[in-house]
């Protein structure tokens, strides 16, 4: 896969995608200035984090290793990367590199933005759905109680290193779960994705590296271009936010440690679905395709139980990308075409949580 390049307010930012990647000191060598911290986790460390000290050797860098987990995504990990920055005496030249997944890249992404007022950050995603969605764009931030990402800032990295071997160690919920997100691109905006998901979701359950190398260049193309148009989400790229009001209101309704975030976002995609027929706005045949996808890669789409209709309510209204006091939902079309809605009242969703 080609050398990929993001254009964005603040510059360019460079994708590698390569197999091979995290050892392949020629490409490391050009990313890093400063003081360099790596920030990872348990997890990844007993993988990845030696082997990526030794291609920065000359760098002399740093390490931070923090607790795994979407429940670990707090201001309490956040200080503890601003704390070991200060500790390691770095200056605003300095380099964080996030190596994991979507907590460490929003974590490490949110410390390099606000430490100094901003320095250079690395992503180095690991898992399915940090290399096509998190680790690409800018966002980054923390979680609160009372809902998820509600404090952060865009920051856009100095480059985007995907090494698609790193998922061949990737537990295998974690990398299900990364699949979600790459089936959100066909459907709300190529249709043509659906078809080729459908066409090899063995091979993707398999993890088969040459189908996996495709599914990250197409998903990684449809990230840029989406981002390129609206960096600050201003307009469409909102619509990346499909199945999203309804899962982070599940993930924050379960304390962010029953589901892992691709889950969610499936069980949402699959209730903007069903509430797109129930609306008469989506063919049902079109809301079925697009959940019975998300079964064969083996990815939840029911709600469990108890959870409150209105609780999860409740949470949606919490939501960031509310204005003006309305939930805003992206909802479909048809498969591969959707639009941002904030008509849809409370009462609906209740009847939908209910059902």
């Amino acid at each position: 896969m080609p050398i990929l390049e993001l254009k964005h307010a603040a510059g360019r930012t460079a994708i590698h995608a390569e197999r091979g990647l995290i050892s392949d000191a020629t490409v490391w060598r050009g990313m890093l200035s400063g003081r360099v911290l790596i920030v990872t986790d348990r997890t990844v460390a007993g993988h990845y984090l030696q082997p990526l000290i030794q291609t920065t050797a000359d760098c002399r860098p740093a390490e931070l290793i923090l607790p795994p987990g979407e429940q670990f995504k707090t201001v309490e990990q956040w200080m503890a990367i601003i704390d070991k920055l200060t500790s390691i005496g770095a200056q605003r030249d300095a380099t964080v590199v996030a190596l994991g997944g979507g907590v460490i890249g929003d974590l490490a992404g949110f410390a390099a933005a606000s430490y100094m007022r901003g320095i250079r950050v690395v992503q180095a995603p690991t898992t399915l759905l940090a290399q096509v969605d998190a680790a690409i764009g800018g966002k980054t931030g923390f979680n609160l109680q009372s809902g998820k990402n509600l404090v952060g800032a865009f920051h856009q990295p100095a480059a985007v290193m995907i090494d698609v071997e790193t998922l061949a160690t990737l537990d295998e919920r974690d990398y299900r779960a990364g699949l979600a997100e790459v089936v959100k691109y066909g459907a709300i905006r190529d249709v043509g994705f659906i078809d080729w998901l459908e066409a090899h979701r063995e091979e993707l359950t398999q993890r088969r590296a040459d189908v996996l190398e495709q599914t990250v260049a197409r998903a990684v193309q449809h990230k840029i271009e989406v981002v390129e148009a609206d960096e600050r989400e201003s307009g469409q790229r909102a619509l990346l936010n499909f199945g999203h009001t309804f899962g982070h209101a599940i993930e924050t309704a379960t304390g962010y440690e029953r589901f892992r975030h691709g889950e969610a976002v499936a069980i949402g995609m699959s209730l903007a679905a069903r509430l797109g027929v129930r609306l008469g706005e989506l063919a049902e045949d079109q809301a079925a395709r697009l959940v019975n996808l998300l079964c064969a890669l083996g990815l939840p789409t029911e709600l469990p139980d108890g959870l409150g209709a209105g609780r999860l309510v409740e949470h949606m209204q919490l939501d960031k990308k509310n204005r003006a006091g309305r939930i805003r939902l992206v909802l479909l079309d048809t498969l591969g075409r959707a639009r941002v809605r904030d008509d849809v009242e409370a009462n609906h969703l209740l009847e939908l949580f209910e059902s």
